[in-house]
Parts: C-alpha cells; sequence; structure tokens
C-alpha cells in the first residue's frame, strides 16, 4: 500500500535505526511465506521488494537513481538472493509482477549494486524485451537505457561497447521486435533505449546497419501517417542520425546507402507536408549533405528551388533546419548553385531579407548571409551587395539591438576578409559620403567588445587589422583620426573581458509576434554541426597576424 510505505519512509526519516530494524522482520517473513509456494504467494514477495524499496531509498533523482541509501538493507545481497532468481527463470512471461518489481529495482538501486552484478542483468534485460506484459518489456527498454548512460570513473561510460559487444545481436534484435508487441509500436522507451544502444555501440552496429535502417525507415513511414508520440518521434530522428554518423565516419561512401534508404520517406513527409517532422527531415538531409566531399548530387539540387518557398518558411519551427541545409548546399555546392541556378540567387536573398527583419531570426538571416558571401563566386553576387548593404543599414535605423549589431560586426569584418578592406569602404561610401567613418565611430569602435563566440571574434580581429593595415583611406584622409581609436578597440577585443551588457529594454524582444500554433524547433544531438571557422587556417593566432600586419605597414610607409 503506498500511503503505508510514505508512513514508512518518513519515519525512517527520524527513527532510522529502530524502523529498519522491525521492517527486516517483515520482509523476511513475507519472503519465508514466498518460499513455501512461490506460485501462490508471489504477492508476499512482491510486498517485500516494495518495502526494501522504501527503506533503502532516501534520496532519489530521475537521471541517477537512488543516490543515497539506508545501510541496513544490504542491497547487493537482496539482489543476488531474491531479485536475479526471477529474472534468471527461462519463461519471460511468468509472473509479471515479480518481473517487473526485479526490473524496477535494477533501475533504482543501479549506483549501489556493484558492476559486476549488473553486468549479470544486462542479457537478463535483453530477454525481458520479450515479455508480452507491456509494463515488463518497457521497464526492460528503460532499465538498459538508464544503465547505458551510467558514467563510470574519469566520465566514460560506466559499461563499454565491448562488454555489451557479446549481446549486440540479441539486443538490437530483441528491441526492435519489442516494438511488435501489442500497445508497444511507438513506445518512446524502447526508441530511447534503441538510440543510446547506437550511441554506446558506436561501430559494433555497422554489421546490422542495413537491416536497422530498413526497420527505422519502416517506422518513420508508418508514424509520419499520424504523428501523436513527440518523445518517440525524436529518438527515432536521433537514431537515425547516430546511424549515419556511425557508419560514414568508418565509410563516407556510404552515405550513398542512407540516401536510397531514406529520400522516398523524405520526400513523402514533404509533399504530404507532415509539420512535426519537417524540421527533422531537414536537419538529417543537412547531415547527409555535409558527409559528401565533392559536389552536390543532383537529387539534392532538384530540391534547391523548393526551399526557398515562402511557405516553409513561414513556419518558425522549420527556421533553424532549413538555415542549416541552406548553408550546407552552400558549402557544399556553391559553383553548382551559380552556374545552374543563379536565377534562384534573388530567392535566396528573399529568405535572407525576411530573416533580418525579425528580432527573432535575424541572426540566422546572418548565418545565411555569411555563407553565401564565404562561398558564392564573388562576381554571383555583385549586383546584389549595395541591396544587401541598404537592408541592413534599414534595420539598423528601424530597431538597433545588441544581437543585431554583434551579428553586422562578424558580417562587415567578414566581407573585409572576402573582398579586402578597400571593398569594404569603397561599398560604405558609395551608398553615402563618409558613411565609412560613421560606421567605424558610431558601431565598430564603440560596440566590438560585445562580440563573442572565439570563430567570431577571430574574425573581427582579422578583419579590422586589414581595415587598420590594407586600407589606404586609413591612411590619408579624414579618417585617418580614427585609425588609432580603431587599434584600440582592437586591442580591447583581445584583451578586456567581452562586455555582455544588454540594454533593459531589449530584455523581452526574444519572443516572436506569432498567431497560432507553431511546431517548435527540436534540436537533433546527434546531429550536431561542426563549428566552422572561415578564416581557418589563413590566419592561426589573430595577435601575431597583427603585429605581422603592422610591421608590415610600417616598413611601406616609414616615418608615419
Amino acid at each position: 500500500d503506498l500511503a503505508a510505505c510514505d508512513l514508512v519512509r518518513g519515519l525512517c526519516k527520524f527513527f532510522e535505526g529502530p524502523v529498519t530494524g522491525i521492517f527486516s522482520g517483515y520482509v523476511n517473513s513475507m519472503l519465508q511465506e514466498y518460499a513455501k509456494n512461490p506460485s501462490v504467494n508471489w504477492k508476499h514477495k512482491d510486498a517485500a521488494i516494495y518495502l526494501v524499496t522504501s527503506l533503502a531509498s532516501k534520496a532519489q533523482t530521475q537521471k541517477h537513481g537512488i543516490t543515497q541509501a539506508n545501510e541496513l538493507v544490504n542491497l547487493t545481497e537482496f539482489f543476488v538472493n531474491h531479485i536475479l532468481p526471477d529474472l534468471k527463470s527461462a519463461n519471460v512471461n511468468e509472473f509479471p509482477v515479480l518481473k517487473a518489481d526485479g526490473i524496477k529495482y535494477i533501475m533504482i538501486f543501479r549506483n549501489q549494486v556493484p558492476k559486476e552484478h549488473l553486468v549479470v542483468s544486462i542479457p537478463l534485460l535483453i530477454n525481458h524485451l520479450q515479455a508480452e506484459s507491456i509494463v515488463v518489456h518497457t521497464y526492460a527498454a528503460h532499465a538498459l537505457e538508464r544503465l547505458f548512460t551510467m558514467r563510470g570513473p574519469n566520465n566514460a561510460t560506466l559499461f563499454t561497447a565491448a562488454e555489451i559487444a557479446p549481446f549486440v545481436e540479441i539486443l538490437l534484435t530483441n528491441l526492435f521486435k519489442a516494438l511488435t508487441l501489442p500497445g508497444s509500436s511507438e513506445n518512446e522507451y524502447i526508441m530511447k533505449a534503441i538510440m543510446r544502444s547506437f550511441s554506446l555501440l558506436q561501430e559494433a552496429i555497422i554489421p546490422y546497419i542495413a537491416t536497422l535502417i530498413t526497420q527505422l525507415t519502416q517506422k518513420l513511414l508508418a508514424v509520419s501517417k499520424n504523428p501523436s508520440k513527440p518523445h518517440f518521434n525524436h529518438y527515432m530522428f536521433e537514431a537515425i542520425c547516430l546511424s549515419i554518423r556511425i557508419t560514414c565516419k568508418a565509410n563516407p561512401a556510404a552515405v550513398v546507402n542512407f540516401e536510397e534508404a531514406l529520400f522516398l520517406a523524405f520526400t513523402e513527409i514533404l509533399q504530404n507536408d507532415v509539420q512535426e517532422f519537417i524540421p527533422y527531415v531537414f536537419q538529417v538531409m543537412s547531415l547527409l549533405l555535409e558527409t559528401h566531399k565533392n559536389d552536390i548530387p543532383s537529387s539534392y539540387m532538384a530540391l534547391f528551388p523548393h526551399l526557398l518557398q515562402p511557405v516553409l518558411w513561414e513556419r518558425t519551427g522549420n527556421i533553424p533546419a532549413l538555415v542549416r541545409l541552406l548553408q550546407a548546399f552552400l558549402e557544399r555546392g556553391s559553383n553548382t548553385i551559380a552556374s545552374a541556378a543563379a536565377d534562384k540567387i534573388p530567392g535566396l536573398l528573399g529568405v535572407f531579407q525576411k530573416l533580418i527583419a525579425s528580432k527573432a531570426n535575424d541572426h540566422q538571416g546572418f548565418y545565411l548571409l555569411n555563407s553565401i558571401i564565404e562561398h558564392m563566386p564573388p562576381e554571383s553576387v555583385d549586383q546584389y551587395r549595395k541591396q544587401i548593404f541598404i537592408l541592413l543599414f534599414q534595420r539598423l535605423q528601424n530597431s538597433k539591438t545588441t544581437k543585431f549589431i554583434k551579428s553586422f560586426l562578424v558580417f562587415i569584418n567578414l566581407y573585409c576578409i572576402k573582398y579586402g578592406a578597400l571593398a569594404l569602404q569603397e561599398i560604405f561610401d558609395g551608398i553615402q559620403p563618409k558613411m565609412f567613418g560613421m560606421v567605424l565611430e558610431k558601431i565598430i569602435i564603440p560596440e566590438i567588445q560585445k562580440v563573442s563566440g572565439n570563430v567570431e571574434k577571430k574574425i573581427c580581429a582579422v578583419g579590422i587589422t586589414k581595415l587598420l593595415t590594407e586600407c589606404p583611406p586609413m591612411m590619408d584622409t579624414e579618417y585617418t583620426k580614427l585609425w588609432t581609436p580603431l587599434l584600440q578597440s582592437l586591442i580591447g577585443l583581445f584583451e578586456l573581458p567581452e562586455d555582455d551588457t544588454i540594454p533593459d529594454e531589449e530584455h523581452f524582444i526574444d519572443i516572436e509576434d506569432t498567431p497560432g500554433y507553431q511546431t517548435a524547433f527540436s534540436q537533433l544531438a546527434f546531429a550536431g554541426k561542426k563549428e566552422h571557422d572561415p578564416v581557418g587556417q589563413m590566419v592561426n593566432n589573430p595577435k601575431i597576424h597583427l603585429a605581422q600586419s603592422l610591421h608590415k605597414l610600417s616598413t611601406a610607409c616609414p616615418g608615419r
């Protein structure tokens, strides 16, 4: 009875010794009753296990199970003598309540029972994935998932892939079989265990990958007809990402097999506009496209125009995934886009224009713009450059936020690195005379301290170094008075702590005023993108780069 157990817990708090003594006696007598006639008296054992868990658990968290246990119950002994025998019985469908109790015991006391006993329970848990009882096979999946996330010394997983390797085939087979059991076709605990098994086993899953990806794709097609379990769906996409990552790390050419397996399902999801799945599909496609080393396959190029359709961008949940996918297109296929899809560049810039108009998504607009500047052949963007700057200035005049300024600073410095310092000065002054000086004085010099992120700071440092040392108007026009303050601001960027203050009136602007229901964006952990450094090998240490550039400048202009 729950209330009775809560009472026991309460009493333990104040009278731990005597209460534990009394109840240990009860536990033993109940276990003796059970032993007399197990098939009839199983409820006695159920009650005994329940009491032990109540007595022993003092502090518990979802993540770690029991963190403090009562010393008077020997948890390991109880596990070996009373829990393991039930789980070792050949018939996984017999006494489901006791099986569930036993599995729950492992879950709760996983930090108290020594590892060598937990190892013994792993094949038993794998067997119970076949139990008909939905409680038993769900508990078994959940227990495996929790055991696989446990951390040992030096923060590595407690169980290594090598220790689980002997069971890998039966583990994967039983997990996928469990999804076919009545009531569990979308069981999130089973899918989470599949994801976690992939993550732990890594390349040990490669021999089975053809079957695994077929099963995942079939499941994807089935649930996309009517997505109703968000957690299940999320873990399913994580498992798909893991299959791709693990396999393509060992053999990049295998990406083609994944595309063959997945694209049919993806096409169907996009055509039927399955809103919940579209952000996931874009993330998986980005992962696949980023795995290609050379040019973009034609199957992707066929999709490219569809990604620019305004209706896709109206749903905020799609935006981060779509921007990343377009960035992957630009990184891998800028020449193809420039030669075979130049008519789509205005559409690409239309997306950028829509994004920077929004306070919530302007940084995504800059991600896209930076990729265009970095990867597209310069002549393909020439005719649009001035318009890009005009749009940015309009936004600066209408609503200048800290986030926008940080992104703007990174963009103009990237532009300076890509096209040269003189090109940056000329484009500013081409919009309006003396504008370059205004940008230096009003934005770059006072605000550069706000830029955050190592790559972002490096871009700004290299860009400003170019303005100081490779821009003739900085040397002999009315802009010269800004040379020293600009150098000081650059030294500040290197040496002073980052300025992370945000004006009071800006604290509430993150929530976009979008009416109606919006599918939120769910980031897939295993689809993560590596941080990209556009300056890369060109400049390793921006401080040394500044010193060398200043030296070069002083030799070129002696006596200045």
